[in-house]
């Protein structure tokens, strides 16, 4: 199993273009995003497009609204760019669900267009995934993609 899970990292890590400013970074715990059903890696930390936190509620259309203004929301999503195994983006739809490619098991949802994290923030494009969809698991070994001094 670890075997597989190394093939997978590094496989998913290929197909994640390198950044030259990222290569010259120390080396760091690396957060890897599973499906929950199967376990397949669907997300490496490199993939997370990060996003100023919105306003909350405030940023909401007034019937999505309770009045509670005052608690700073925690984002429900990451967003990430777009991968290979999202094969219904390759199709010209701008809109639709995000499955698992292992289980076929939902795992979140994208829209060229963008969309609403529940921080309130706009994303755009948006490929989110569910957090409550998928296991963080951090791993002890550097990046292959960094060089080793």
């Amino acid at each position: 199993m670890e075997v597989e899970s190394k093939k997978a990292m590094s496989e998913l890590q290929m197909e994640v273009e390198t950044n030259p400013s990222s290569q010259e970074s120390l080396p760091k715990p690396q957060a890897m995003y599973r499906c929950k059903k199967c376990r397949r890696i669907v997300a490496i930390e490199e993939n997370i497009v990060p996003h100023e936190p919105g306003k909350g509620e405030e940023c909401f259309a007034w019937k999505k609204r309770s009045g509670n203004y005052a608690e700073q929301v925690q984002c429900s999503s990451i967003f990430v760019e777009p991968m290979k195994w999202m094969q219904t983006i390759h199709d010209g739809t701008v809109e639709e669900k995000l499955l698992c490619l292992g289980c076929n098991a939902r795992l979140g949802y994208f829209n060229w267009a963008g969309m609403q994290c529940s921080c309130g923030a706009w994303v755009n494009p948006a490929f989110q995934l569910h957090k409550s969809r998928l296991d963080e698991c951090k791993s002890e070994e550097p990046n292959p993609n960094q060089a080793t001094v």
